[in-house]
Order: structure tokens, then C-alpha cells, then sequence
């Protein structure tokens, strides 16, 4: 080949070079066609539909109890904001201080996403002491929201000689069969908590007082008024209308700071020199395996309706705090209490 011919094949080979080199930086393929890019690639996340359809808010207790009371005021308040788009129903499974509500929700369909539970602490207690009646726990849903926090509250007739923690305590320390404490639930459950963990803080032998568990509050608030027991232990709301008509004194709330508004009045266990606390919580969970895009609704929604005005005004009608706590906030309160509740149910003997 001569010297002219391989000069003329090696200029055409360099222009095809380069001709393939431009064609791949402006997109194109060797057969003309414009390649995919990444981005033309990507399609879009389907959105979710869900809510389609009504939705039921388990409440694990009777009609008229806090935990439906709640459930109610929710499903109103979603009502009147329309946040929501479907109907919110409220079903009652009561019993076993929540265990049964709990047991019949856990046992259904993991993945559900249109039924709801709302609990409050027994949730945890029932779990954890010995002669507790639920092998499940807050482990065994997914956590929305804290919805309301309400407060424990040691409680004693108008006319009592007590009118502090530290007289009281004082006395059933030097003999702690000397006075009888009433509540409505069972020993080692929430009301009986309320009162030996302050107990306990102050050098009680909360193992031998006398706690006498009535079928409810309202039986235990009717037993401290007839004056067959010296001391209610109970929840702040529980005696709203008790307070107001002068029947009863509050002598210590469980709170971590004073209240405001009609309770302002009363002190702390801390503020009487006793190192506890205990809320009484009312949460809002769904199944353990709920679809990831019904738990980001349910966590949006339930944010948006804790800054509403008509949410404001169910917890002012029921005498309840603000008690919002999203997620993962409300997740790890769980633990902590899960703690603090295994920590007083040792100290009285009544651990798993």
C-alpha cells in the first residue's frame, strides 16, 4: 500500500473515532437513538391512596371509660377539623384492665391499617408484675402518639388532719398499717403505683400499707367520702368535680411541675421533697407491621390535629393536658416508663 492510500485510510478511521466519541457525549447510540438518562429513567413514587375507607379506633375499655372517652374525642375532633377524609369508629373490648382489648387486637391481622388501639399505661404494668394478665406489650404495636397526659394524685377528705405528703408519709412510715389507701384498680396496677412510688421515695415500707383496690374510681372515690378509707390514690381528672364542690384536698400531684389553671394550687411529689414522678399517659399505636406510608399518614395527621383548636377544646372539656409526643418521642417515654414501673413493682415484690 502506498503512502498516499494509508494516509487517506487513517484519516477515515480517526473521523469515525471521533464521530462515535461526539455521538456518545450528546446522547446518542450507535444506531442513532437517543440513550435513557438516569433521570429520564427515575419514574415517580406511586402516591398513597390510603386512607379508602372507615377506620376503628380499639378502645380496651367500657363505654364512658377515659381510654373511650378519648377514643371519641378523637374521632370528633377529626370530624369537625376534616382532617381526615373517612369516618372514624370506636369499638370497646374491656376487661383485664386492658388485656383483653390488647390481646384481641394483637392476635389480629399484623399488617391492618385501618384498625387503631388506644391504651394508656396498664399497657406496660400488665406486662411487667407477676400476677400481671398480658404476655404482650407496647413491643408488639407500633407507636402513632402520646395524645394526653394526665397525672397521679394522692387525695384525702376536705375535713382530713393531712393537708401535705410529708405528714402523711411520716406517719405511715412509723406504722404503715395505720391508714388505708384506696384505688380502682388492682394492687400493682396504675393507682396503686401512683401512691407507693412516692411511698417508696420516701422510706415506706410499701410492701405492708394497705391498699384497698376497688371495681373502678368512682366506687374508690365513694369509699374516701363515706370514710371507710383515709387516702384515694388516683388521677387528677378523676377528681375534678370533687375538688371544685370542696369535698376533698389534693395533697400531691405526680407531676414534674405544677399544673396551671385550676390545679395551680397543688404541689408536686418533688416539690414536697419526694423524687418521683408518674404520668398517666393515653397513646395512640396501630398493628406491629403497619404499611410504612398508614404510619407517616397517621403520624402527620396526628401532629396536625394536637395544634388544633377544636382538639384544644375536647382536653379542656375533660380536664386533660396537652400530652402530644410524636413517634419516636413517644417511643422512647415508653421505655423509660417501662423502667421506672419495673423499678417500684422489685421494690414491692411483684416483678415477673
Amino acid at each position: 500500500m502506498n503512502t498516499k492510500w494509508k494516509a487517506t485510510l487513517i484519516c477515515t478511521l480517526l473521523a469515525l473515532s471521533l464521530t462515535a466519541c461526539g455521538g456518545e457525549k450528546s446522547g446518542t447510540t450507535t444506531t442513532g437513538q437517543l440513550e435513557s438518562s438516569p433521570v429520564a429513567q427515575q419514574t415517580e413514587a406511586p402516591k398513597s391512596s390510603y386512607p379508602e375507607k372507615a377506620i376503628t379506633i380499639t378502645a380496651p375499655s367500657g363505654v364512658g371509660g377515659g381510654l373511650d372517652l378519648t377514643a371519641r374525642a378523637l374521632s370528633k375532633a377529626y370530624g369537625d377539623t376534616k382532617l381526615v377524609s373517612q369516618q372514624i369508629m370506636v369499638e370497646n373490648k374491656p376487661g383485664g384492665g386492658q388485656a383483653v382489648g390488647l390481646a384481641y387486637y394483637v392476635t389480629q391481622d399484623k399488617k391492618n391499617a385501618y384498625n387503631l388501639f388506644l391504651p394508656s399505661a396498664p399497657l406496660i404494668i400488665n406486662n411487667l408484675k407477676k400476677e400481671g394478665n398480658s404476655p404482650y406489650s407496647f413491643r408488639d404495636l407500633t407507636p402513632l402518639a402520646q395524645l394526653t397526659t394526665d397525672y397521679g394524685a394522692i387525695v384525702v377528705k376536705a375535713d382530713s388532719k393531712y393537708n401535705d405528703l410529708k405528714t402523711l408519709f411520716a406517719d405511715l412510715k412509723a406504722d404503715p398499717k395505720s391508714l388505708m389507701i384506696a384505688g380502682g384498680s388492682a394492687p400493682g396496677s396504675q393507682d396503686h403505683l401512683i401512691a407507693m412510688l412516692p411511698a417508696l421515695k420516701a422510706g415506706v415500707d410499701a410492701k405492708t400499707v394497705n391498699f384497698i383496690s376497688y371495681d373502678g374510681g368512682g366506687e374508690a372515690i365513694t369509699a374516701l367520702l363515706g370514710g371507710h378509707v383515709e387516702i384515694l390514690s388516683t388521677d387528677i381528672s378523676g377528681v375534678t368535680e370533687y375538688l371544685k364542690a370542696g369535698k376533698v384536698k389534693v395533697l400531691g400531684i405526680s407531676a414534674p411541675a405544677r399544673l396551671t389553671g385550676q390545679f395551680a394550687d397543688i404541689p408536686t411529689y418533688k416539690e414536697q421533697g419526694i423524687d418521683a414522678e408518674f404520668t398517666i399517659w393515653r397513646g395512640l399505636f396501630g398493628s406491629k407491621e403497619m404499611p410504612a406510608d398508614a404510619v407517616a399518614y397517621w403520624e402527620t395527621q396526628l401532629k396536625a390535629l394536637s395544634e388544633t383548636e377544636e382538639w384544644k377544646k375536647q382536653l379542656e372539656a375533660n380536664g386533660w393536658e396537652n400530652g402530644y409526643k410524636n413517634a419516636a418521642d413517644f417511643q422512647k417515654f415508653l421505655e423509660e416508663q417501662e423502667k421506672v414501673i419495673q423499678e417500684v413493682l422489685v421494690s414491692l415484690g411483684m416483678q415477673k
